[in-house]
């Protein structure tokens, strides 16, 4: 007769024999990377607005070429009245760092007023401001992990 304790401990070399193979395709660990500092630059796609329903949607891509990776993008759209008073806007945050030559498609959505007649764009991130080139088009990346 075999013992409890002998089919426990038989059970347990079982269970990590056939574990083995799974704790030897662990990924590394990831690589951190130090973001930009100061000021970043971008390159974006000309804005395209258009009305939905009762919302004003622009759509931008945007793509990093900065060195480093852009932390805490930020991209504000700021409505004017005929006066140049504000009237109101949209705001965009990037939740995942930006990596090199990253791009996304930003979209800003704000609700109607028939007193918008002009907008301007500003972009920033958590250690600077972001300077936007306009390019004739961009194609978006697929999603990294």
């Amino acid at each position: 007769m075999i013992r409890l304790s002998q089919r426990v401990l038989a059970t347990i070399a079982a269970v990590g024999v056939l574990l083995a193979p799974v704790a030897a395709q662990t990924p590394a660990p990831r690589k951190l990377i130090s973001p930009q500092r100061g000021e970043a630059t971008v390159e974006i796609t000309k804005p395209d607005t258009k009305l939905v329903k009762n919302e004003v949607v622009t759509v931008i891509l945007v793509r990093n070429t900065s060195a480093n990776p852009i932390a805490g993008l930020k991209i504000e759209e700021n409505w004017y009245d005929g006066g140049g008073n504000p009237v109101g806007g949209g705001i965009y945050r990037h939740t995942k760092p930006l990596m090199k030559d990253e791009v996304i498609r930003v979209e800003l959505r704000t609700p109607r007023s028939p007193k918008f007649k002009s907008n301007q764009y500003q972009f920033t991130h958590s250690n600077g401001a972001v300077k936007p080139t306009v390019v004739k088009s961009l194609t978006v990346s697929a999603p990294t992990m």
